[in-house]
Parts: C-alpha cells; sequence; structure tokens
C-alpha cells in the first residue's frame, strides 16, 4: 500500500489538463490506479483523480462511502479512465462540495452542477463501460472530471459569501465535529 500526499491547490499541477491514457494494462497505469485507491481510503475521500496525487492522466476513483463529512447510500470503488461524460441533465442542483485539494478537505462551498449525468470510460482491466450516474454518484464523477481538464471546484463556487469550514458543514449537515 502507497499512500500519497495530495497536491494542494496553487500548485501547477492542478490548472493542467491531464494526457490521454494509451497503455491501460501498463504496469505505471496499474501502479497509479492501486496508489489513488489506497490513498481516497486513507485520506477519507470519495473520489480522487491522478493529477491530485502528481500524475497527469486521465484516471480518477469514486467510492462513495460513509465519510466524516457525509454519511451516504454506499458505491463500490470505480476506475474511470479516459472518461468522456457524453450526456448531462439540463437540471441543475446546488450542493455544497469540498476537495483534499483545497485546504486538505477543510472547506466547503456551494456548487451548481447537472443532476444527473452518462460517462463513457475504461476500467481498470481496459474494458469499456457506459455509467448513468445521480445523487452524490454523479456529483463525485463531475468533480474529478474536472480535476483531469485542470478546474478545480473553486472556480465553480455560486456564493462566496457561503464558504464554509468543515467544522461548520459538519453541524449543517448534522454529523458531529
Amino acid at each position: 500500500m502507497i499512500i500519497k500526499e495530495i497536491i494542494q491547490i496553487g500548485n501547477p499541477i492542478l490548472s493542467r489538463p491531464s494526457k490521454f491514457v494509451a497503455k491501460i494494462g501498463a504496469e505505471e497505469t496499474q501502479r497509479v490506479i492501486t496508489n489513488l485507491a489506497d490513498s481516497v481510503r486513507h485520506h477519507d475521500l470519495i473520489g480522487m483523480a491522478a493529477s491530485q496525487i502528481g500524475e497527469k492522466l486521465k484516471i480518477f476513483v469514486t467510492e462513495v462511502r460513509k465519510t466524516k463529512y457525509r454519511n451516504l447510500p454506499t458505491d463500490k470503488l470505480r476506475v474511470y479512465i479516459n472518461p468522456e461524460i457524453v450526456w448531462s441533465s439540463k437540471k441543475q442542483v446546488v450542493i455544497y462540495e469540498g476537495c483534499g485539494s483545497v485546504a486538505y478537505a477543510k472547506l466547503f462551498a456551494p456548487v451548481r452542477r447537472p443532476e444527473k449525468i452518462t460517462i463513457e470510460a475504461n476500467d481498470e482491466n481496459g474494458n469499456k463501460f457506459r455509467l448513468d450516474a445521480s445523487g452524490m454518484l454523479s456529483r463525485v464523477i463531475q468533480h474529478e472530471y474536472d480535476h483531469l481538464n485542470g478546474i478545480e471546484f473553486t472556480e465553480k463556487i455560486t456564493d462566496m459569501r457561503k464558504i464554509m469550514s468543515s467544522e461548520e458543514y459538519k453541524k449543517m449537515v448534522g454529523l458531529k465535529t
């Protein structure tokens, strides 16, 4: 198990687009996937992009589960390689987001995103898949997808006056601090 430190906002690697993964079965690609899976769990996050651990590859993972910030319906660990969001709903919702790359997930703010999306990607074995997502899974996919394009959630905050610390966010959603 290799736990990677999370690259923080301001580091130029986060603002550069990621590179297409040509060899999914390559040892380097598989190493990045393993490091992402280990790191997302260690840091108690529900998603992580390769750029957040210093790798500029079009790879991210999601694993919606109970964390110190949310008590959610769960979804298994999923790997997305060379993903493309191919459809998004016209209906949008504003939900508070945080990010491991922004003050180590100690800052939350409202972000507007499509309620539902469809994504196409390859899994860790190189198999193509298509996934329709809604709820928190849709949200985390869109957040991580943005990372692959060099976009941080802070660029999408809908109301700067509603930014809050993780402690205040946990109080707002009814979690113990």
